[in-house]
């Protein structure tokens, strides 16, 4: 809009060349997550609109978009909805944020990550967060899940590792790389995909250098290039499916 920070980057794939989306995972409502124009764009789709799975408190928002109701999932933390007509669940897990679009609004609605488990692929995403004991947590609830000889853990989980500096001030809100390498661990990953850096110029660090200190430190944190790696703005990387699938 008219307001507030500007792209750095325009987005990998325009709206219009997208092909149909079926799903649409919103992790809470700051600007930067949750775009009104992108969401008419989706929701006005060729072929008809996605199911947006979105926190609590979201629906009513979305509906005043004219998104009809039917198109919108509402999950508590830990709740889990099957998408109709497939074999995917999608459960909201809890992260370190806050909710907010204005002055009146703080806290109103809910906010978290998403753990989604495909026959091929289980994708975890944390949206925003600060690092706390969760992610242990999250491990801990999807252990049987994740067995070996059920495939292991998650395949692909897509952590933040942008917006963090001063740490005084965005420590309880956005992990920095490290805590983000923290992350991976705590959920037993098998990759992770650092997101959430190099698009809007939100705090104090410069656009690029999330991606420099994750090549910097990643080694000493015990973990592989292709363990825990970033994309170029449009890059396609290609993840195994799940053992056995």
């Amino acid at each position: 809009g008219w307001v507030g920070p500007k792209r750095h980057h325009p987005p990998g794939l325009a709206l219009d060349a997208l092909p149909r989306i079926d799903v649409v995972l919103a992790s809470h409502n700051h600007y930067d997550h949750l775009d009104e124009p992108s969401v008419r764009a989706l929701h006005a789709q060729r072929g008809g609109p996605p199911v947006f799975v979105v926190p609590l408190g979201l629906k009513r928002w979305l509906a005043a978009r004219g998104v009809h109701a039917r198109h919108v999932v509402e999950l508590d933390w830990w709740d889990e909805h099957r998408i109709p007509g497939s074999d995917v669940d999608v459960a909201l897990v809890p992260a370190q944020h806050w909710s907010g679009r204005g002055l009146a609004d703080r806290m109103k609605t809910l906010w978290g990550g998403f753990a989604v488990f495909a026959p091929d692929c289980h994708l975890f995403y944390a949206g925003d967060t600060g690092y706390s004991r969760d992610f242990a947590e999250i491990r801990e609830r999807y252990a049987e899940r994740h067995a070996p000889a059920a495939g292991g853990g998650f395949d692909l989980a897509l952590l933040p590792i942008g917006s963090y500096e001063p740490r005084w001030f965005m420590a309880q809100q956005h992990v920095n790389v490290h805590e983000a390498l923290k992350i991976h661990r705590d959920l037993g990953a098998k990759r992770s995909l650092g997101v959430h850096w190099g698009t809007f110029e939100l705090t104090d660090e410069a656009l690029d250098e999330p991606p420099r200190v994750l090549a910097e430190v990643r080694e000493g944190h015990g973990i592989e290039v292709d363990e825990f790696f970033v994309v170029a703005v449009g890059e396609t990387r290609r993840v195994a499916t799940r053992a056995g699938r």
